[in-house]
């Protein structure tokens, strides 16, 4: 490693330390809405200024945070896909680095606005955060937008690009928490992509510069996340607008935020974006970027979908009198609440067969394992609030977790690890596609796991929630 490459790691690990201090303590999830950014972006100051430079479908307010002096124009959003808000949350991250002074970082920040001039805008689809959707109030993907323009939102993105020119664009984006990097089994916590601009996938100067920055986030993000940083396929897609960016003569780097267990929240991938962008931005303040061999981004493992939130390998099912080995693929889907401020996991059966090639951030080997029904209480319950009179762990013990009521919301998930029945019975078959994971794992007669909607007790470390079905 070079004295330069050492450098940047050191700086990357002192940002990375430092984090906590620049941290916007406004954000604890992801679900926030417009109205929490407006007093923030009003409480911005200097280098820091504010404007509005347009506003959505919905009249709701777009604003632009500029900062620097440079001659090098750097144009940056987040939230274009309204339910992905970790780059939105570590943008502010940096309005706070950015406004500090005396922290033994005034050199990196001088270097930064003295030679660069960067445009921010968070929350690029606040009406899609409003909902926590990917799409705008139109219904439409606005990254599929960038030819039509036929929403507010992706032309104000456009014109942004048009008018200032600038010399790199950050696209900031969430990505299904399932991808794996290469068939290493990890999950990639960070992936990246230089987008490409045609079929062919060239690669002229502006795409090479996408590469090179690309190489020396990599780097920085290795020391945390070894391992864990993947490439995004780029495969051209005509009607996006990071495709379309490079094209137009902007470098353009698209980050994903991924998934880290344990972390549903992306708290550890927002400090990661901290940690990226800035150093990105130092290297294109500095020009150090010139100095990564763009090969080096072709060795970055691509990302895929190669991974379930629960991967059950080698359990036995009886089918029409037949033991069949099968593994089971489960995933725990967040279903928003009817303010899109909370959400509660549901999860699916998506997989059953041999998945040998495919992995699980939670495994289970349940060789001897046969899979059954779970048992279902034999009163029906009045409303959720008698499953206070009954005794909860004793019923689970024996297998019993499913329990019919007669009043109940379809949209109000029990905090409680049950199943409830609204309307009909469990399955008769314990494992089907698309189904419910709600059954038992047994040796024998002796119960090993209870699965209650994709969760099973050992599994304690994740925040887990009934179903109601």
């Amino acid at each position: 490693m070079s004295v330069l490459d050492s450098q940047a790691q050191e700086l990357a690990r002192r940002l990375h330390d430092a984090h906590e201090t620049y941290k916007e303590k406004t954000f604890t999830h992801r679900r926030f809405k417009h109205k929490d950014i407006l007093p923030l972006l009003n409480a911005l100051g200097g280098p820091l200024s504010v404007s509005q430079v347009g506003e959505s479908l919905e009249k709701r307010s777009i604003h632009q945070v500029k900062a620097g002096i440079g001659q090098t124009k750097v144009l940056l959003w987040s939230q274009m896909h309204g339910d992905e808000a970790t780059a939105t949350m570590a943008m502010f991250d940096i309005f706070a680095f950015l406004q500090a002074k005396n922290d033994g970082f005034d050199e990196l920040r001088q270097t930064i606005l003295t030679n660069t001039t960067l445009y921010f805008v968070p929350m690029l689809n606040p009406d899609g955060a409003e909902r926590f959707q990917r799409r705008t109030a139109t219904d439409i993907d606005m990254n599929r937008d960038a030819l039509r323009l036929q929403t507010p939102e992706g032309t104000l993105l456009k014109n942004l690009q048009q008018t200032l020119k600038p010399l790199v664009g950050f696209n900031l984006h969430d990505q299904n928490p399932r991808y794996g990097v290469g068939k290493t089994g990890k999950q990639a916590v960070v992936s990246f992509l230089a987008t490409a601009y045609d079929e062919d996938r060239n690669v002229n100067d502006v795409r090479q510069r996408s590469m090179q920055l690309i190489v020396g986030m990599n780097r920085a993000l290795q020391q945390f996340i070894p391992g864990q940083v993947g490439r995004y396929d780029d495969e051209f897609e005509p009607r996006a607008f990071g495709d379309n960016i490079q094209k137009w003569g902007t470098t353009l780097i698209l980050i994903e935020s991924g998934g880290f267990k344990g972390d549903p929240e992306k708290m550890t991938i927002r400090r990661l974006n901290f940690v990226a962008i800035l150093t990105a931005l130092k290297s294109i303040a500095d020009g150090s970027y010139k100095q990564e061999n763009s090969a080096d981004y072709q060795a970055i493992p691509e990302n895929g979908r190669a991974l379930f939130d629960v991967l059950i390998r080698n359990a036995t099912v009886i089918r029409e009198g037949r033991p069949v080995l099968v593994d089971v693929g489960i995933n725990q889907y967040e279903t928003n609440t009817k303010a899109a401020d909370e959400f509660y996991y549901k999860s699916s059966v998506d997989d059953i067969g041999d998945l040998s090639t495919f992995y699980g951030l939670d495994e289970i080997d349940a060789t001897g394992l046969t899979l059954v029904p779970a048992y279902t209480y034999p009163d029906t319950l009045d409303s959720v609030a008698d499953l206070a009179k009954l005794d909860l762990p004793a019923l689970g013990r024996d297998g019993v977790v499913a329990f019919k009521v007669r009043k109940a919301q379809k949209d109000n998930f029990p905090a409680q690890a049950v199943h409830l029945l609204f309307e009909g019975s469990l399955p008769a078959q314990p494992l089907e596609l698309e189904q419910i994971p709600t059954f038992l794992l047994k040796k024998g007669n002796k119960i090993q796991y209870r699965f209650i909607n994709g969760f099973w007790k050992e599994n304690s470390e994740n925040r887990q929630n009934g179903v109601i079905d």
